[in-house]
């Protein structure tokens, strides 16, 4: 980690400053699981705490600490919704479980396998984009530089931070965001932090 700032620092003045700001890198990880991916389908387009409430609900509705294709298809869609999970999540969760029961997924092998034939495999699940990938290439497979430019925290930290124009399209973002190179996913956590301070 003391490599990737000191290359951060180096690289680029503006996040040389909020690293300073924001002080030590603390991402918080999940293992790369069928649990953390169907995680982070719950938290899509939600706030943390609202997004948490529901997760535990729909653990606790699955009757698991740690949701499994099993435990999953063993609940019917009304009774995901009833922990709160819209028909879309709903069905989305289940389309993941189905896929990774038959074996059209497989989270065993995901550590050898590149980014890109990672998000080729699962964005073939329903509901689940590019964006969500990236979050599970980032909090679960621990990839450190991956580069969210559909992440509207990212984008607004750099706004803020870089001047950008409100109406710049993501050629714009990505062009900084080359700087930071291998390191993309670290200073995109810092791009985040950089809102709260």
């Amino acid at each position: 980690m003391e490599v990737a700032l000191r290359h951060l620092r180096r690289r680029d003045p503006v996040l040389k400053q909020i690293i300073s700001q924001v002080g030590p890198y603390e991402m918080t990880y999940h293992p790369p699981t069928f649990h953390a991916l169907a995680r982070a389908i719950v938290y899509q387009q939600l706030s943390g705490k609202a997004a948490s409430t529901i997760f535990r609900r729909f653990e606790s509705t699955c009757g698991v600490r740690k949701l499994n294709p099993k435990a999953v298809l063993a609940v019917s869609e009304e009774q995901m919704r009833a922990a709160g999970l819209s028909g879309q999540k709903a069905k989305y969760i289940r389309d993941l479980a189905e896929k990774t029961a038959s074996g059209e997924v497989r989270f065993g092998r995901h550590r050898n396998m590149e980014d890109d034939e990672i998000i080729a495999e699962l964005t073939q699940v329903k509901g689940i984009g590019v964006w969500t990938v990236q979050m599970f290439l980032m909090f679960a497979l621990k990839r450190p530089d991956v580069f969210p430019v559909l992440d509207l925290g990212v984008r607004n930290g750099m706004k803020n931070l870089y001047k950008i124009d409100s109406q710049a399209k993501h050629p714009e973002y990505e062009a900084i965001a080359e700087n930071w190179r291998p390191y993309r996913s670290i200073a995109s956590w810092y791009m985040w932090r950089s809102l709260e301070i």
